[in-house]
């Protein structure tokens, strides 16, 4: 009588994003208020970036400063604190939540108070 083998093994390779990204819809979100800021003024260029675990814009005033302001989308935060964040130029947290909406209408107040 023959040694039975044992079972094969089964793995399960689960692969996640290599990289996030901002989709279309919040691309275009995000562009429309960069551009009415350029259009008053405020900013002149943006610069994006792609990681494993963070999608982050960033708008400047002029290239070589640091950044006004910084739009990240974590989505490794999405079920606590919501997977955007908005930061301001020294780096503090301006606004956090789950939907984008409402974290850039932190920049869009600012666009009304320039408008008036």
């Amino acid at each position: 009588m023959e040694p039975e083998s044992p079972a094969p093994a089964i793995v399960r390779l689960t692969r996640g994003p290599e990289q996030v990204a901002f989709d279309r819809l919040e691309l275009g979100r995000i562009l429309d208020v960069y551009g009415r800021m350029v259009a008053a003024g405020e900013w002149r260029d943006y610069a994006m970036s792609f990681e494993k675990d963070y999608a982050s814009f960033a708008a400047f005033k002029r290239a070589a400063e640091r950044p006004n302001m910084r739009l990240v989308k974590q989505p490794s935060l999405r079920g606590k604190q919501g997977m955007w964040a908005l930061y301001g130029e020294a780096g503090q947290v301006l606004k956090r939540g789950h939907e984008l909406a409402n974290v850039l209408s932190v920049i869009e107040r600012r666009l009304v108070k320039l408008v008036d």
